[in-house]
């Protein structure tokens, strides 16, 4: 079977058409997904063979693909090919873009010793992520000409305290000052959000959505200048786990990507409650208009959880996706083990994106009265472009819930993974800062060029649970300690 997709006849009108939502009943595989021969690149063609039954809604904006086909591109934050828009070699933002640092009245920002390490703040009080943002997904892309940082992450709106999270696109020209937008995108060069939940009853992902790992992915067939973004993310549903706590843990369990907010569900938090979160998988041309791709589980989701006697019976979260090599990705995610009583991260297989197979659990709890004492979770795995080593990142809970971001190493990514040192990396600040109440969700970036060091983006979380985005930067290639970002030392 073939399904075409075709933008509008002229350039003009192509740069703003939308395809409306359709259903399409067979699988999508990696490695059929074609471009045509023929001399118009804004066509695509998607061959897809006739079963297993698979569905895709889409809501997508058929333009050039933002950047080069490269299918080692996963995790390669400085790429010899830079995100295009049409053919236009200029960034396109809105006509009235909103800078980060002018995202809200300066009364309302921490004061400048107590702001450090603050790159992206929340958003003005009537756009989508004026309540709360994090899990920031950074990447980098170089050419001869420039330099251009793409960020996803997830917002709320305090317009509306019962409001679901959207997930959203900011874009930079040195990764630390963004441009943003207040509401959903409308072209292929806007910013802004650009995906809500689900709104299919049966969906994983209507309660809540937050982004793992974005891959640039393509496939031997691919021709021309495209390539395809592959948007993996924690779906969220109101199904809540059932656990019961035995008292052997220090703190409240509950989803750890919420911790510290005091504002969830107009004032009322569910304390001690778990929400079901599954791993999903959405498709764009251009990081900006997405179409989700249904996985096996009836939900839509990649996956289910595991069985009652599994590490990971109670929920999946934080899938980060790894290009290692043709046919092979492997996917990171975290869970709560009900058995050893600690969050601990995961290690799933692929050949192809979509089916997925898992291989156990790979990093637990850590030392007694060590940051990480209660377990890993959100971790990023990056693969060292100096020595090929796999570097990941993660988010560690100790005793008593306080979240800070440690390291661990391996030689392959598959196993004998081990921590870098038993101290965290970055901590929150002993005094009081904006990110004073915990700091996770690690996304690391690798510099090369001029400045060989890493920037470690996070959330961070402050007093009365408002949160923010942060930035470290190690000392040169050296990971054993990042300092927060304090201005460019000229």
């Amino acid at each position: 079977m073939e399904v075409t997709l075709s933008s509008a006849a002229s350039a003009s009108t192509l740069k703003n058409a939308n395809v409306s939502a359709i259903s399409i009943t067979q699988k999508l595989n990696t490695s059929i997904l074609t471009w045509p021969s023929s001399t118009n690149p804004k066509v695509i063609h998607l061959y897809v063979p006739k079963n297993p039954v698979r569905r895709i809604n889409t809501l997508l904006s058929l333009t050039r693909c933002s950047t080069k086909p490269d299918t080692n591109t996963n995790n390669e934050t400085d790429q010899n090919s830079t995100p295009e828009s049409n053919s236009n070699p200029e960034p396109q933002y809105p006509s009235t873009p909103i800078s980060s640092n002018d995202s809200l009245p300066s009364n309302s920002l921490p004061s400048q010793s107590l702001s450090r390490g603050l790159v992206f703040d929340l958003g003005p009080s009537n756009s989508w992520d004026g309540k709360e943002i994090g899990s920031p997904v950074v990447k980098r892309f170089l050419s001869d000409e420039e330099e251009r940082w793409y960020m996803w992450y997830h917002g709320n709106s305090s317009q509306n305290s019962g409001s679901a999270d959207s997930i959203g696109l900011a874009v930079s020209s040195n990764g630390i000052h963004w441009e943003r937008g207040v509401g959903p995108v409308s072209s292929s060069g806007d910013v802004g959000s650009v995906m809500k939940c689900g709104q299919d009853w049966w969906a994983f992902d209507t309660m809540s959505i937050r982004p793992g790992e974005v891959v640039v992915m393509s496939s031997s067939k691919v021709r021309a200048s495209s390539a395809v973004y592959w948007l993996y993310y924690s779906g969220f549903s109101s199904e809540k786990v059932d656990y019961t706590d035995d008292d052997s843990l220090e703190f409240s369990l509950e989803n750890p990507e919420r911790f510290c907010l005091d504002n969830v569900n107009n004032g009322n938090v569910d304390k001690g409650k778990i929400f079901k979160s599954l791993p999903g998988l959405a498709m764009s041309q251009d990081g900006r208009h997405w179409a989700r791709i249904e996985g096996e589980h009836h939900s839509g989701a990649l996956f289910d959880v595991g069985s009652e006697r599994e590490w990971d019976s109670l929920f999946i979260a934080g899938p980060r996706v790894v290009f290692h090599g043709n046919s092979d990705l492997r996917m990171y995610y975290h869970s709560f083990d009900v058995e050893s009583g600690q969050f601990g991260i995961g290690i799933a297989r692929s050949r192809d994106g979509i089916d997925w197979m898992k291989l156990g659990k790979i990093i637990g709890g850590g030392k007694i009265s060590s940051f990480d004492e209660f377990g890993a979770i959100n971790a990023c795995v990056v693969r060292n472009k100096k020595d090929g080593r796999y570097l990941m990142a993660y988010e560690g809970v100790a005793a008593g819930g306080k979240r800070s971001i440690g390291l661990a190493v391996s030689p392959d990514g598959l196993k004998d993974w081990r921590r870098f040192q038993d101290e965290a990396v970055l901590e929150p600040p002993v005094k009081d800062g904006w990110d004073n109440k915990g700091v996770g969700s690690p996304c690391l970036v690798q510099m090369d060029g001029e400045v060989d060091e890493w920037r470690l983006y996070y959330r961070g979380v402050g007093n009365e649970g408002r949160t923010g985005i942060g930035m470290a930067i190690s000392q040169g290639n050296d990971v054993s300690s990042f300092r927060r970002w304090t201005g460019f030392h000229l």
